[in-house]
Formats: C-alpha cells, structure tokens, sequence
C-alpha cells in the first residue's frame, strides 16, 4: 500500500463516522461554537457539528492536561510550513495532512482557551497573525510545485492574494468597530479544499489521464475566485454598514 492509499483509507475511514454522528446527534442542538459563527455555503452546519463531535476526546484530553493554547498557535504555524515544505517536494498527500492537521490546531486553540477560561485578545491576536504566516508558508510551497506551470502559479498567486484580503477586510472592519465574517470562501472552506485536493490528485489525475497537481491546481483555482469574491463582498458590506452609521 503506497502513501496514495493509505491517505484515501483514511479519509474513508474519517467520512464512515458520519452515519455514527447522525445516530448520536439526534436531538442534540448545534454545537455552541457553530450555532454563533455564520452559516457556511460549502460548509454546513452539520457537517461543522460533525468535526467537533470527532475531535471533542481530544479536545476534552488537552483540557483536562492543561495545554495552553499557545502551544496549537506554534504547532499551527510548524505545520503550516511543514505544509509548503511537502508541497514544494511534491508529496501532496503528505501536505494535504499538514494542512488538516493545522486546521485542526486553529480549532483547538480558541476551544481549549475558552474551556480554560483563558482566552485573551493576546491568545486572539497570535492566533490570526500565526495563522496568516501558515498560509503565507504553505502557498511558498504551493507555489514552487507549480514554478514550472504558468496558469497553476497563476492560480496560486489569485489564492494567497485573495485568502489575505478576506482576512484583512474581517480585521479592518472590526478594528472600526464592524464585525463580519460571511462569504463563500472562509479559512475553514480554503483549509478544506485545499486539504482534499492535495490528498486525492495523484489518483484523480492517473483515472483521468491528468498530468499529477491537475486537481490541485483546479482547487487553488477555484479557492482564488471564491477568496477574491468573499473579500469583494466583505468589503462591500462592512462599507455599507460603516456608512449607516455616518448617517
């Protein structure tokens, strides 16, 4: 078994928790957490529900261990870079697990500090700052895979410039006083699509008969256009309540 299938068994053996959650979840209401976050094209409720539900023993685990949540800022951040370092290597599967595994170290950091009753705006600020450097470090790698593809660079330069500017238009509105976080392309939706991609392609690509990153390189292309959108119409609407309230 190569690193294609072990990476495919295991995102199998991840979605099979479905139908356990949707027997356990009955009845239950939304996780708190996702019930106060806007709801999510790509990303429903339910399936935000279901990850909580898979990562709720460890995250009950780190509490009951005390783990500062600084430690999943820095761990975020290395796997971020470990990400780009995978991805400039052109071990996709392995960058796709670097990706959730970062993932997963944002939602743990703010779940683990308001369990412990320690969250601060210094814990708020390492953590937006450090996950901008993650994503910074990981289109590096993305980036020099595909140095030798024009349209794929293309592609990922639209991504980072469009993740970064999603990012600043939530930052600068709420340094006014505007607190937004709508959009199609949200970090959690680019983690994701980012993550699967890179776990899938080398399969995908040899069924179709695609030179190997094809998928990948569709998947940032389409984060890039959804980024772009999210920041226009984040833009668009904190602009539009910021002057209802000059009125």
């Amino acid at each position: 078994m190569d690193i294609d299938d072990v990476a495919l068994v295991l995102v199998g053996a991840l979605v099979m928790t479905m139908p356990l959650f949707a027997l356990a979840s009955r009845g239950r209401p939304d996780d708190a957490e996702v019930a106060r976050r806007p709801a999510s094209v790509l990303l429903g409720r339910w399936v935000r529900n279901w990850l909580m539900w898979v990562i709720a023993p460890l995250e009950r685990a780190f509490v009951r261990a005390r783990v500062t949540p600084d430690v999943f800022n820095y761990l975020g951040a290395g796997f971020g870079v470990l990400a780009g370092f995978f991805f400039g290597r052109g071990l996709l599967p392995i960058a796709g697990w670097m990706v959730l595994l970062g993932g997963a170290m944002d939602i743990f950091d703010g779940r683990v500090a308001r369990a412990q009753g320690i969250a601060s705006p210094r814990g708020a600020f390492l953590d937006s700052t450090l996950d901008r450097f993650a994503e910074t470090f990981t289109f590096i790698g993305l980036a020099w895979h595909f140095s030798g593809r024009p349209w794929a660079s293309f592609a990922v330069a639209l991504a980072l410039g469009g993740s970064m500017l999603v990012s600043y238009a939530r930052a600068r509105g709420e340094g006014l006083g505007v607190q937004f976080k709508g959009g199609v392309m949200q970090r959690a939706e680019r983690l994701v699509l980012l993550a699967v991609a890179s776990l899938v392609d080398n399969r995908v690509a040899g069924w179709a008969g695609w030179p190997p990153g094809t998928l990948l390189a569709i998947a940032i292309g389409v984060m890039g256009v959804g980024s772009l959108g999210t920041a226009i119409y984040r833009a668009w609407w904190i602009a539009g309540e910021l002057g209802k309230r000059r009125g």
